[in-house]
Protein backbone atom coordinates (compact mmCIF):
# COMPACT_ATOMS: atom_id res chain seq x y z
CA UNK A 1 0.00 0.00 0.00
CA UNK A 2 1.47 3.47 -0.73
CA UNK A 3 0.33 5.77 2.27
CA UNK A 4 2.82 7.82 1.32
CA UNK A 5 1.24 8.73 -1.98
CA UNK A 6 -2.05 9.86 0.29
CA UNK A 7 0.00 12.01 2.28
CA UNK A 8 1.96 13.69 -0.81
CA UNK A 9 -1.16 14.17 -3.18
CA UNK A 10 -3.62 16.75 -2.27
CA UNK A 11 -5.31 18.30 -4.48
CA UNK A 12 -8.00 21.34 -3.95
CA UNK A 13 -10.40 21.43 -6.97
CA UNK A 14 -13.67 23.06 -7.49
CA UNK A 15 -15.87 20.10 -9.72
CA UNK A 16 -18.88 21.06 -11.06
CA UNK A 17 -21.23 18.87 -9.49
CA UNK A 18 -24.48 18.91 -10.79
CA UNK A 19 -27.55 20.03 -9.48
CA UNK A 20 -31.14 18.87 -10.68
CA UNK A 21 -31.28 18.20 -14.66
CA UNK A 22 -31.56 21.66 -16.24
CA UNK A 23 -30.70 23.29 -13.37
CA UNK A 24 -26.96 25.47 -12.66
CA UNK A 25 -24.86 23.72 -11.44
CA UNK A 26 -23.78 23.92 -7.96
CA UNK A 27 -20.25 24.68 -7.25
CA UNK A 28 -18.74 22.59 -4.50
CA UNK A 29 -15.44 22.64 -3.15
CA UNK A 30 -14.17 19.08 -3.31
CA UNK A 31 -10.22 17.88 -3.28
CA UNK A 32 -9.37 14.74 -3.94
CA UNK A 33 -5.98 12.55 -2.04
CA UNK A 34 -4.29 9.82 -3.20
CA UNK A 35 -3.82 7.34 -4.62
CA UNK A 36 -4.13 4.57 -2.11
CA UNK A 37 -2.84 1.13 -3.62
CA UNK A 38 -2.96 -2.88 -3.24
CA UNK A 39 -1.78 -4.71 -6.24
CA UNK A 40 -4.53 -4.19 -9.15
CA UNK A 41 -6.46 -1.36 -7.27
CA UNK A 42 -6.21 1.90 -6.40
CA UNK A 43 -8.09 4.51 -4.20
CA UNK A 44 -9.01 7.71 -4.53
CA UNK A 45 -10.50 9.62 -2.01
CA UNK A 46 -13.28 12.74 -1.99
CA UNK A 47 -13.24 15.27 0.33
CA UNK A 48 -16.17 18.13 1.01
CA UNK A 49 -18.23 19.46 2.91
CA UNK A 50 -20.44 16.67 4.86
CA UNK A 51 -24.00 17.32 5.71
CA UNK A 52 -24.53 17.36 9.33
CA UNK A 53 -28.03 16.23 10.89
CA UNK A 54 -28.66 12.18 11.54
CA UNK A 55 -27.12 9.82 9.27
CA UNK A 56 -29.70 7.39 7.87
CA UNK A 57 -29.66 3.90 8.29
CA UNK A 58 -28.05 1.34 5.53
CA UNK A 59 -30.26 -1.16 3.96
CA UNK A 60 -27.85 -3.88 5.40
CA UNK A 61 -28.34 -2.13 9.10
CA UNK A 62 -32.13 -1.62 8.56
CA UNK A 63 -32.40 -5.52 7.40
CA UNK A 64 -30.61 -6.56 10.46
CA UNK A 65 -32.32 -4.87 12.99
CA UNK A 66 -35.44 -6.02 10.97
CA UNK A 67 -36.68 -2.28 10.90
CA UNK A 68 -37.06 -2.95 6.67
CA UNK A 69 -38.40 -5.64 5.04
CA UNK A 70 -38.21 -6.81 1.70
CA UNK A 71 -40.50 -9.22 0.49
CA UNK A 72 -41.30 -11.32 -2.74
CA UNK A 73 -44.60 -9.99 -5.13
CA UNK A 74 -44.12 -13.00 -7.20
CA UNK A 75 -42.76 -10.77 -9.88
CA UNK A 76 -38.94 -11.70 -10.72
CA UNK A 77 -38.37 -7.86 -11.59
CA UNK A 78 -40.06 -6.31 -8.79
CA UNK A 79 -40.21 -6.56 -5.03
CA UNK A 80 -41.89 -5.00 -2.17
CA UNK A 81 -39.82 -3.40 0.54
CA UNK A 82 -41.23 -1.54 3.72
CA UNK A 83 -39.44 0.95 6.60
CA UNK A 84 -41.67 0.11 9.79
CA UNK A 85 -38.94 1.94 12.01
CA UNK A 86 -38.52 5.92 13.01
CA UNK A 87 -35.23 6.44 10.64
CA UNK A 88 -34.67 7.26 7.47
CA UNK A 89 -33.35 4.18 5.36
CA UNK A 90 -30.55 4.42 2.46
CA UNK A 91 -30.88 2.44 -0.34
CA UNK A 92 -27.92 2.07 -2.40
CA UNK A 93 -29.04 0.77 -6.06
CA UNK A 94 -26.50 -2.63 -6.41
CA UNK A 95 -27.84 -3.68 -2.65
CA UNK A 96 -28.29 -7.33 -3.06
CA UNK A 97 -30.97 -8.92 -1.26
CA UNK A 98 -30.31 -12.77 0.43
CA UNK A 99 -33.21 -14.94 0.37
CA UNK A 100 -37.12 -15.33 -1.01
CA UNK A 101 -37.90 -17.26 -4.41
CA UNK A 102 -34.19 -16.44 -5.40
CA UNK A 103 -31.52 -13.79 -4.74
CA UNK A 104 -31.94 -10.15 -6.07
CA UNK A 105 -30.10 -6.65 -6.81
CA UNK A 106 -31.85 -3.59 -6.61
CA UNK A 107 -31.59 -1.18 -9.62
CA UNK A 108 -32.28 2.03 -7.08
CA UNK A 109 -30.79 4.20 -4.72
CA UNK A 110 -33.52 6.20 -2.37
CA UNK A 111 -34.22 6.79 1.00
CA UNK A 112 -36.90 5.07 2.28
CA UNK A 113 -38.36 7.64 5.08
CA UNK A 114 -39.96 6.26 8.41
CA UNK A 115 -42.98 4.22 8.50
CA UNK A 116 -42.80 4.03 4.77
CA UNK A 117 -45.63 1.53 4.51
CA UNK A 118 -45.45 -1.31 1.57
CA UNK A 119 -43.73 0.05 -1.96
CA UNK A 120 -42.60 -1.30 -5.01
CA UNK A 121 -39.40 -1.43 -5.86
CA UNK A 122 -37.31 -2.92 -8.88
CA UNK A 123 -35.05 -5.94 -8.92
CA UNK A 124 -32.81 -8.03 -11.05
CA UNK A 125 -32.01 -11.54 -10.39
CA UNK A 126 -28.85 -12.54 -9.24
CA UNK A 127 -29.68 -16.53 -9.13
CA UNK A 128 -31.13 -17.55 -12.36
CA UNK A 129 -32.99 -20.63 -12.04
CA UNK A 130 -34.02 -21.00 -8.15
CA UNK A 131 -38.00 -20.32 -7.76
CA UNK A 132 -38.14 -21.67 -4.17
CA UNK A 133 -36.85 -21.66 -0.89
CA UNK A 134 -33.62 -22.51 0.24
CA UNK A 135 -32.48 -23.97 3.14
CA UNK A 136 -32.99 -22.50 6.25
CA UNK A 137 -34.95 -19.62 4.18
CA UNK A 138 -38.10 -17.47 4.19
CA UNK A 139 -39.26 -18.17 0.66
CA UNK A 140 -41.37 -15.02 1.23
CA UNK A 141 -39.10 -12.43 2.24
CA UNK A 142 -35.38 -12.00 2.30
CA UNK A 143 -33.06 -11.69 5.34
CA UNK A 144 -29.76 -9.41 4.68
CA UNK A 145 -28.06 -7.36 2.30
CA UNK A 146 -24.52 -7.69 3.43
CA UNK A 147 -23.22 -7.17 -0.37
CA UNK A 148 -23.19 -5.30 -3.43
CA UNK A 149 -22.97 -6.29 -7.34
CA UNK A 150 -19.14 -6.17 -7.76
CA UNK A 151 -18.87 -6.23 -11.40
CA UNK A 152 -19.14 -2.45 -13.39
CA UNK A 153 -20.63 -3.99 -16.18
CA UNK A 154 -23.13 -5.54 -14.41
CA UNK A 155 -24.22 -1.71 -12.55
CA UNK A 156 -24.51 -0.88 -16.15
CA UNK A 157 -26.49 -3.24 -17.61
CA UNK A 158 -28.90 -2.60 -14.80
CA UNK A 159 -29.11 1.06 -15.09
CA UNK A 160 -27.54 3.16 -17.91
CA UNK A 161 -28.87 4.37 -20.73
CA UNK A 162 -28.90 1.29 -23.39
CA UNK A 163 -28.86 0.78 -27.25
CA UNK A 164 -31.62 -0.64 -29.40
CA UNK A 165 -33.35 -3.68 -28.03
CA UNK A 166 -31.60 -6.81 -29.68
CA UNK A 167 -34.82 -8.16 -28.82
CA UNK A 168 -37.16 -6.24 -30.67
CA UNK A 169 -34.66 -4.28 -33.15
CA UNK A 170 -35.96 -0.75 -32.19
CA UNK A 171 -36.30 0.99 -29.06
CA UNK A 172 -35.02 0.80 -26.01
CA UNK A 173 -33.51 -2.12 -24.61
CA UNK A 174 -35.95 -3.40 -22.54
CA UNK A 175 -36.05 -5.16 -18.87
CA UNK A 176 -35.99 -8.69 -19.97
CA UNK A 177 -32.61 -7.78 -22.02
CA UNK A 178 -30.85 -6.14 -19.22
CA UNK A 179 -31.52 -9.29 -17.23
CA UNK A 180 -30.03 -11.06 -19.35
CA UNK A 181 -27.42 -9.37 -19.10
CA UNK A 182 -27.12 -9.45 -15.50
CA UNK A 183 -26.97 -14.04 -15.95
CA UNK A 184 -23.90 -13.04 -18.34
CA UNK A 185 -22.47 -10.67 -16.17
CA UNK A 186 -22.87 -13.52 -13.40
CA UNK A 187 -21.52 -16.00 -14.73
CA UNK A 188 -18.59 -14.02 -16.50
CA UNK A 189 -17.83 -12.76 -13.03
CA UNK A 190 -18.02 -16.18 -11.34
CA UNK A 191 -15.48 -17.64 -13.90
CA UNK A 192 -12.89 -14.58 -13.34
CA UNK A 193 -13.02 -15.06 -9.69
CA UNK A 194 -12.62 -18.74 -9.83
CA UNK A 195 -9.68 -18.28 -12.11
CA UNK A 196 -8.29 -15.71 -9.67
CA UNK A 197 -8.38 -17.67 -6.91
CA UNK A 198 -8.12 -21.30 -8.11
CA UNK A 199 -11.21 -22.18 -6.20
CA UNK A 200 -14.36 -22.62 -7.93
CA UNK A 201 -16.21 -19.54 -6.16
CA UNK A 202 -20.30 -21.48 -7.47
CA UNK A 203 -21.90 -22.49 -4.38
CA UNK A 204 -23.06 -25.79 -4.24
CA UNK A 205 -26.64 -24.96 -2.65
CA UNK A 206 -27.01 -22.52 -5.62
CA UNK A 207 -24.34 -22.16 -8.40
CA UNK A 208 -25.97 -19.46 -10.08
CA UNK A 209 -26.28 -17.39 -7.11
CA UNK A 210 -23.98 -13.97 -7.25
CA UNK A 211 -24.32 -13.58 -3.70
CA UNK A 212 -22.86 -17.00 -2.19
CA UNK A 213 -20.30 -16.96 -4.86
CA UNK A 214 -19.26 -13.46 -3.10
CA UNK A 215 -19.22 -15.81 0.37
CA UNK A 216 -16.73 -18.20 -1.19
CA UNK A 217 -14.38 -18.90 1.76
CA UNK A 218 -10.74 -18.52 -0.63
CA UNK A 219 -12.10 -15.48 -2.27
CA UNK A 220 -13.00 -14.11 1.17
CA UNK A 221 -9.39 -14.64 2.27
CA UNK A 222 -8.41 -13.00 -0.50
CA UNK A 223 -10.51 -10.13 -0.40
CA UNK A 224 -9.83 -9.52 2.75
CA UNK A 225 -5.98 -8.54 2.19
CA UNK A 226 -7.06 -6.06 -0.01
CA UNK A 227 -9.77 -4.65 2.48
CA UNK A 228 -6.75 -4.86 5.36
CA UNK A 229 -4.57 -2.71 3.23
CA UNK A 230 -7.21 -0.17 2.39
CA UNK A 231 -10.01 0.10 5.03
CA UNK A 232 -7.89 2.23 7.73
CA UNK A 233 -7.20 4.84 4.94
CA UNK A 234 -11.17 5.59 4.35
CA UNK A 235 -11.17 6.07 8.15
CA UNK A 236 -9.06 8.98 8.40
CA UNK A 237 -10.56 11.83 9.10
CA UNK A 238 -14.57 13.25 9.07
CA UNK A 239 -14.22 15.05 5.41
CA UNK A 240 -14.34 12.04 2.98
CA UNK A 241 -17.52 11.96 1.67
CA UNK A 242 -16.80 9.34 -1.35
CA UNK A 243 -13.84 7.81 -3.09
CA UNK A 244 -12.89 6.97 -6.74
CA UNK A 245 -11.32 3.42 -7.89
CA UNK A 246 -9.28 2.05 -10.26
CA UNK A 247 -8.25 -1.30 -11.66
CA UNK A 248 -5.18 -2.40 -13.26
CA UNK A 249 -4.50 1.09 -14.59
CA UNK A 250 -8.49 2.36 -15.76
CA UNK A 251 -10.25 4.43 -14.10
CA UNK A 252 -13.45 2.49 -12.98
CA UNK A 253 -16.24 3.64 -10.27
CA UNK A 254 -17.12 6.40 -8.04
CA UNK A 255 -19.71 6.15 -5.10
CA UNK A 256 -19.97 9.88 -3.23
CA UNK A 257 -22.34 10.62 -0.30
CA UNK A 258 -23.95 13.81 1.47
CA UNK A 259 -21.94 13.18 3.97
CA UNK A 260 -18.77 11.41 6.03
CA UNK A 261 -21.45 9.82 8.13
CA UNK A 262 -23.00 7.64 5.23
CA UNK A 263 -19.69 7.03 3.44
CA UNK A 264 -18.60 5.47 6.79
CA UNK A 265 -21.16 3.16 7.19
CA UNK A 266 -21.07 2.35 3.04
CA UNK A 267 -17.21 2.24 2.76
CA UNK A 268 -16.77 -1.55 3.81
CA UNK A 269 -19.70 -2.80 1.81
CA UNK A 270 -17.84 -0.70 -1.39
CA UNK A 271 -14.45 -1.78 -0.51
CA UNK A 272 -15.58 -5.27 -0.46
CA UNK A 273 -17.21 -4.69 -3.82
CA UNK A 274 -14.38 -2.78 -5.51
CA UNK A 275 -11.79 -5.27 -4.06
CA UNK A 276 -13.55 -8.55 -5.34
CA UNK A 277 -13.93 -7.01 -8.75
CA UNK A 278 -10.04 -6.26 -8.52
CA UNK A 279 -9.58 -9.69 -7.59
CA UNK A 280 -11.60 -10.94 -10.89
CA UNK A 281 -8.95 -8.87 -12.99
CA UNK A 282 -6.02 -9.95 -11.77
CA UNK A 283 -4.18 -11.89 -14.62
CA UNK A 284 -5.32 -9.14 -17.09
CA UNK A 285 -3.08 -6.24 -18.29
CA UNK A 286 -1.76 -3.89 -15.95
CA UNK A 287 -1.36 0.03 -17.06
CA UNK A 288 -0.07 2.74 -14.80
CA UNK A 289 -1.96 4.42 -12.15
CA UNK A 290 -3.60 7.15 -13.18
CA UNK A 291 -3.04 11.03 -11.86
CA UNK A 292 -5.41 12.46 -9.88
CA UNK A 293 -5.58 15.20 -12.62
CA UNK A 294 -7.02 11.96 -14.90
CA UNK A 295 -9.47 11.22 -12.22
CA UNK A 296 -10.90 14.99 -11.31
CA UNK A 297 -11.29 15.35 -15.72
CA UNK A 298 -13.50 11.95 -14.97
CA UNK A 299 -15.63 13.17 -12.27
CA UNK A 300 -16.04 17.02 -14.31
CA UNK A 301 -16.60 15.23 -17.23
CA UNK A 302 -19.56 13.48 -16.34
CA UNK A 303 -21.18 15.94 -14.07
CA UNK A 304 -20.67 18.23 -17.30
CA UNK A 305 -23.16 15.59 -19.44
CA UNK A 306 -26.25 15.72 -20.74
CA UNK A 307 -29.22 15.50 -17.84
CA UNK A 308 -32.48 13.29 -17.72
CA UNK A 309 -34.29 13.06 -14.42
CA UNK A 310 -36.84 10.15 -13.29
CA UNK A 311 -39.16 10.60 -10.66
CA UNK A 312 -38.88 7.91 -7.94
CA UNK A 313 -41.20 7.17 -4.62
CA UNK A 314 -41.75 9.94 -2.22
CA UNK A 315 -41.06 12.45 -4.55
CA UNK A 316 -36.97 11.40 -4.54
CA UNK A 317 -35.45 12.53 -7.97
CA UNK A 318 -32.85 10.21 -10.16
CA UNK A 319 -30.92 13.18 -12.49
CA UNK A 320 -28.83 10.87 -14.87
CA UNK A 321 -26.16 12.67 -16.86
CA UNK A 322 -24.17 10.84 -19.14
CA UNK A 323 -21.62 11.38 -21.93
CA UNK A 324 -19.60 9.45 -24.22
CA UNK A 325 -17.12 8.10 -21.86
CA UNK A 326 -19.57 7.80 -18.57
CA UNK A 327 -22.64 8.30 -16.54
CA UNK A 328 -23.75 9.55 -13.77
CA UNK A 329 -26.44 8.60 -11.29
CA UNK A 330 -27.94 11.24 -8.72
CA UNK A 331 -30.22 10.72 -5.97
CA UNK A 332 -31.99 13.77 -4.68
CA UNK A 333 -35.24 14.04 -2.22
CA UNK A 334 -38.15 16.28 -2.95
CA UNK A 335 -37.15 19.98 -2.32
CA UNK A 336 -33.50 18.74 -0.78
CA UNK A 337 -29.88 18.10 -1.76
CA UNK A 338 -28.95 15.36 -3.31
CA UNK A 339 -27.72 12.18 -0.98
CA UNK A 340 -25.91 9.92 -3.43
CA UNK A 341 -23.97 9.96 -6.37
CA UNK A 342 -23.09 7.22 -8.49
CA UNK A 343 -19.90 7.36 -11.39
CA UNK A 344 -19.57 4.72 -13.67
CA UNK A 345 -17.16 4.20 -16.51
CA UNK A 346 -18.36 3.11 -19.70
Amino acid sequence: MRLSALAATCVAVSLLFAGAAGAAPNSEPVRLTGPVSHDNLAIYFVHGVSKTGPVPLTLAEAMAQRVVQVRETGNVNSLEIENLGDQDVFVQAGDIVKGGQQDRTLTVSLLLPPKSGRIPIASFCVEHGRWSARAGEDVRTFSTSAATVSSREMKLAMQAPLPASPTTGSGAMDTGDRQQKVWDGIRHEQQKLSAATGANVSAPASATSLQLALENKKLAEVRNVYVAALKPAGEQGDDIVGYVFAVNGKINSAEIYASNGLFRKMWPKMLDASATEAIGQKHERKDEVPAVDAVMAFLAGVDGGRASEKPLNFGVQRVTRETAKAVMFETAPAAAPWVHRSYLAK
